[in-house]
């Protein structure tokens, strides 16, 4: 996701302390944030589910693309620098080259979980456990019904657009 960093010139750079939170789970920002440098660590719950070093990872898309709170804290793990975009809604119209490397961003993490999933499934197939309930959780993935997932097309168009 490095190609993401072009795209962070003359907006907000921010330092941030080891410590510190960058977004909240359950609140909203409406903004994007790019790890210029540092270690970032993903929090779901009271469980450190991920740790970010690469510049150019992208936080707070899924708040921004499903107009939802956010599902994680992001902490700064180490001191770190990240780029904010305010308005990250407006900004994915407007460079719809960073919103494509976005969607490619999450169609890989899509693809890496339903691997791992089907390969669950596959290893434990026939077990009659709690694990047999893979296929039901991967058949949901794919047949998200529409008013769940919703691209906005309801709401009304931004006037400065």
């Amino acid at each position: 996701m490095r190609e993401i960093l072009e795209y962070c010139v003359g907006g907000s750079r921010q330092n941030v302390p080891a410590g510190s939170p960058i977004v909240q789970e359950g609140g909203r920002t409406g903004h994007l944030y790019v790890l210029i440098e540092g270690r970032l660590e993903v929090i779901k719950g009271d469980t450190v589910v991920a740790a970010i070093a690469e510049p150019g990872a992208v936080l707070g898309e899924m708040s921004v693309l499903l107009d939802q709170p956010h599902t994680a804290t992001v902490r700064a793990a180490a001191d770190s620098v990240i780029y904010q975009i305010e308005d990250a809604a407006s900004f994915l119209r407007q460079q719809p080259s960073a919103a494509l490397l976005i969607a490619r961003m999450l169609a890989q993490r899509l693809n890496v979980a339903n691997t791992y999933l089907a390969d669950l499934k596959r290893q434990y197939a026939g077990h009659g456990n709690h694990l047999a309930m893979v296929g039901d959780l991967l058949q949901s993935m794919i047949n998200q019904p529409p008013s769940q997932v919703s691209p906005g097309s309801d709401r009304k168009s931004d006037p400065r657009l």
